[in-house]
């Protein structure tokens, strides 16, 4: 079939609905809520929604609502979503709102059943799968093997991207559990991934992901090491990691160096309760559970797949700890913590942005007790220590490579 050359009223008028939550739309710099890549995606989808059925849409990896409420102004009954980012979901379930006061769309927030993980739950009898197309392979494998696992027989994904950010790499990943895969047109830039027919061999298939690994790395262990006088070093420290968690099974540049510095950390009598901001994989958060054996260790990452995987590394590890989902730390309490661990993002998917970053400093001088400790590793171009210093207390330039810089910084 094919599909409309335009997309209908009442969908352009629920895109033109939405903003970049919690962003206005009106910054200069800021996101957009509704991108090519959206408008591709429903146009391609507009004559398959209908005969989805009232359970078989699917969206994932939407940022601010452009699929879900494009799906349900394309005459979904329900819309099953998956967003990676906790700020995510709430972007689609505000602009749902507004879309309900402001359109035709009855109970719109109602109508969207959102999940935290990739299986039977979100993708059971899906029969239409619309994603944004995730940066990293490792996610997009992870997806497309559930999708395959879980689906209909008969289900068509819909993955679309931004051409420049798009690689043959993506069609073979797709292509490696089902049967068909081919490209649409590229139109304003953006172009979509067709998928249809499950490969058999794949409803069975061992996962790849979460995947695991055992690490040796001498920081990693150094810093593992209780900071009592008799006590020797772990002999390796295990890792999960999910498809689209950070850094993968591995242990990053940036997190390697601030974990050469655990020497100057604060001693285990000053630090009863530390939190790992932005855990990703849960190496930090292993780490002061295994440092600081009498203390609280709190970790917590906007990410649904990273919050899996530090769940799963800190019981690999046999590490108590609490692993929470929250935008850059905002469900931890006001002066909680004695020491906070942090390697801020500075991408937002394949966007270079500092925003999240500044904001997680601000969560860290919120939860720190006074006298409390902020150990920060950044890219060194990004020169944060003035930033660090207003949001948290002084700031003391601790170490330097030729990429990245440690700071620590003194809660009053």
């Amino acid at each position: 079939m094919t599909p409309p050359a335009a997309l209908p009223p009442t969908v352009t008028d629920a895109l033109a609905s939405l903003v970049p939550w919690p962003d206005d739309g009106t910054r200069p710099d800021g996101p957009v809520a509704v991108d090519a890549t959206d408008r591709l995606l429903l146009t391609e989808s507009a004559l398959l929604v209908a005969g989805a059925g009232p359970r078989g849409v699917v969206v994932l990896g939407d940022r601010f609502g452009a699929l879900t409420l494009g799906v349900l102004a394309l005459g979904a009954e329900t819309v099953r979503a998956h967003h990676d980012t906790i700020d995510s979901e709430a972007a689609t379930l505000h602009n749902a709102t507004r879309a309900q006061e402001a359109l035709d769309l009855p109970d719109a927030p109602s109508r969207i059943a959102t999940s935290d993980e990739l299986g039977p739950e979100l993708l059971d009898g899906a029969r239409l799968v619309l994603l944004q197309l995730p940066k990293s392979l490792g996610e997009l494998t992870e997806i497309t093997e559930a999708v395959a696992r879980y689906a209909a027989d008969d289900v068509t994904v819909l993955a679309g991207g931004r051409l420049k950010h798009m690689t043959r790499s993506m069609n073979d990943v797709l292509a490696d559990r089902f049967t068909e895969v081919r490209a649409t047109l590229a139109r304003s830039k953006s172009r979509a991934l067709v998928a249809t027919g499950v490969r058999p061999e794949a409803r069975t298939a061992t996962p790849l992901y979460p995947a695991r690994a055992r690490l040796t790395d001498p920081e990693l262990l150094a810093a593992a090491t209780p900071t009592h006088d008799d006590a020797t070093a772990p002999e390796h420290v295990d890792v999960v990691a999910h498809g689209g968690t950070f850094a993968g099974t591995g242990l990053d540049h940036g997190t390697r160096f601030l974990l050469s510095t655990a020497g100057r950390w604060p001693s285990a009598a000053r630090v009863q309760d530390a939190v790992d901001l932005g855990c990703g994989t849960g190496l930090l958060a292993v780490v002061l559970g295994r440092r600081y054996p009498d203390s609280r260790v709190a970790a917590t990452d906007r990410s649904a797949a990273a919050v899996a995987s530090a769940r799963a590394t800190l019981a690999a590890n046999g590490v108590e700890g609490s692993v929470s989902r929250g935008d850059v730390g905002s469900d931890l309490p006001d002066s909680s913590a004695d020491l906070v661990l942090l390697n801020p993002p500075f991408h937002d998917r394949a966007a270079v942005s500092t925003d999240a970053a500044h904001r997680m400093f601000a969560t860290a001088g919120r939860i720190l007790r006074p006298g409390g400790e902020l150990w920060c590793v950044f890219n060194t171009k990004l020169r944060y220590r003035g930033s660090l210093a207003r949001a948290v207390g002084p700031t003391e330039h601790v170490a330097q490579d030729p990429r990245f810089t440690v700071t620590r910084s003194r809660k009053p």
